[in-house]
């Protein structure tokens, strides 16, 4: 089981939540601001930790080495705190999935092989575990779900290239995959969570 925190929203008895992971040596503490940033009122969010730990915080999958057992486990124990919310009346339609760097590559791993529809699925500065074999795998709903991928032009850890390539894969399997660059390296910008508040927001019509 992985550890998760819920931060209630404000407006009460909202279903509507977003599901945060970190990247590698950061945990729940690290994404604490969010909600303040984002600013909606009627959002819940629900941080998660990664399993395996990794000097002060943790890790999703070993990025020295080989990185597919860890997508692996990482994924299934997702797939259990999504069905844990559906559980506790949070519907997957009304759920966000979103992630920075490796909390990226397990956000694109749950959005195109989870088997129910989310609101949407954000992916931030990160890139996919097996591309190829991901589309070939994707979930009955894969081409339902929205998902906004973004990337940094200076990214000096994940190259901008790499990751355009990754998700003209996704877009040309079909995916309804935006693509957004932004003037910034390995981080999260202030512009770039105006996009993302737009997209959440978009998830939720009504």
């Amino acid at each position: 089981m992985l550890k998760t925190y819920l931060i209630p929203a404000a407006q009460a008895d909202s279903q509507r939540v977003l599901v945060m992971l970190h990247g590698l040596g950061d945990s729940i503490q690290g994404y604490l601001w969010l909600p303040e940033a984002l600013r909606l009122p009627w959002l819940n969010y629900l941080l998660v930790n990664a399993p395996t730990p990794y000097f002060d915080g943790g890790s999703w999958y070993d990025f020295e080495g080989d990185m597919v057992p860890g997508v692996r486990r990482s994924r299934a124990l997702l797939f259990q705190v999504l069905d844990e919310l559906r559980a506790k009346g949070f519907p997957t339609e009304q759920t966000t999935f979103g992630g920075f760097s490796q909390g990226c590559v397990m956000t694109m791993e749950v959005g195109c092989r989870y088997p129910h529809r989310l609101a949407g699925v954000v992916g931030i500065s990160g890139y996919l575990c097996e591309p190829q074999t991901l589309v070939k795998e994707l979930s009955p709903v894969a081409r339902e779900q929205r998902f906004l991928v973004t990337h940094g032009r200076w990214d000096p850890l994940l190259p901008l290239e790499r990751a355009k390539g990754h998700i003209a894969l996704l877009q040309a399997a079909g995916l309804n995959v935006t693509w957004r660059e932004f003037d910034k390296d390995h981080t999260i910008a202030a512009d770039e969570l105006g996009v993302i508040r737009e997209f959440v927001q978009a998830g939720y019509p009504g």
